[in-house]
């Protein structure tokens, strides 16, 4: 039995509202169970300097917990000079991730930075931030298309990603944190709408694990990032 009670196979309950901020070109609140995340996307007329004059966009991200999004306060960043290591990874596996699913030609020279907001967290954030960077992204390049500046769309597949482990000895789609923090395996599993891996990062927790339990996690993550591909499409509709 899954502490939330869920089936092996089944996901958190997943909302996304989109323009969700004033101001910025594409914009969502992501929530999956208990972990919220704000994710916007700003359209840029610049690139960083190793591409400029390439002809080639780029999506880069910035990613960051809010104080109170754990259940004791954490230390703002900036309050200690630094990102964390922890930070500085997984704002660079958001960035790279949605850069799979885009036509860098197509988007022509220019830079869409998203910001993904922890407000939040109970598991899951990076999954989160990615999914639903994924949906700012899309509005961001839907802007873009409709005053002519784009003229085909460079988002070539939608994005998503979700966590599996094995818990208590079952595999388990989307941990929760009292799943991930007592997981034996953990995995992040990023794919594209049309079930093509980007990335997955898994590594025993204590338990080791065999071809046949990381098969039965892939098709648990290829059945919930699906899932999560259709909301992002219901989502930008």
């Amino acid at each position: 039995m899954r502490p939330s009670g869920r089936d092996l196979d089944q996901m958190r309950a997943v909302s996304i509202e989109t323009g969700f901020t004033k101001h910025a070109e594409g914009s969502c609140l992501i929530k999956m169970g208990d972990t919220h995340v704000l994710c916007t996307a700003t359209i840029e007329d610049r690139v960083p300097p190793f591409i400029k004059g390439s002809g080639l966009g780029w999506v880069t991200a910035e990613y960051g917990m809010l104080p109170r999004a754990t259940n004791t306060r954490m230390r703002r960043e900036a309050a200690m000079g630094k990102q964390g290591g922890r930070t500085v990874e997984i704002q660079r596996l958001i960035g790279r991730a949605l850069r799979a699913g885009v036509d860098r030609v197509a988007l022509g020279e220019r830079q869409i930075s998203i910001d993904c907001d922890v407000l939040q967290a109970d598991g899951g954030t990076r999954c989160a931030s990615i999914t639903g960077g994924w949906v700012a992204l899309r509005l961001a390049v839907n802007k873009l298309m409709k005053t002519g500046e784009v003229k085909i769309d460079p988002l070539v597949d939608p994005v998503a990603a979700v966590s599996c482990g094995i818990y208590a000895g079952q595999p388990v789609l989307d941990l929760d944190y009292p799943e991930d923090s007592e997981a034996g395996v953990d995995g992040n599993f990023i794919m594209t709408g049309s079930g093509q891996l980007i990335e997955v990062q898994m590594s025993a927790e204590g338990s080791m694990f065999s071809r046949e339990q990381m098969n039965t996690l892939m098709d648990l993550a290829t059945k919930g990032t699906a899932e999560l591909a259709e909301l992002q499409e219901a989502a930008c509709a």
